[in-house]
């Protein structure tokens, strides 16, 4: 599932009603993507690649969710 290409995109299975919501947005010049915490967008997020991302969707999926 690819993000859009500017700005914080919320998971569509955060709720208010959840404890843990994560937001993510595509990094700099498209090296990467960053995620951060919806309830603390405060702190610093972390960084992964755009490969290791790809990766993870793609677990994501292929495990129905």
């Amino acid at each position: 599932m690819p993000l859009p290409s500017a700005g914080w995109h919320k998971s569509s299975y955060s709720t208010e009603f959840q404890e843990a919501c994560v937001e993510a947005c595509v990094a700099a010049a498209g090296v990467g993507v960053r995620v951060r915490d919806t309830k603390d967008r405060d702190r610093r997020p972390f960084s992964v690649s755009a490969r290791a991302w790809s990766s993870f969707l793609k677990t994501l999926h292929s495990d129905g969710i």
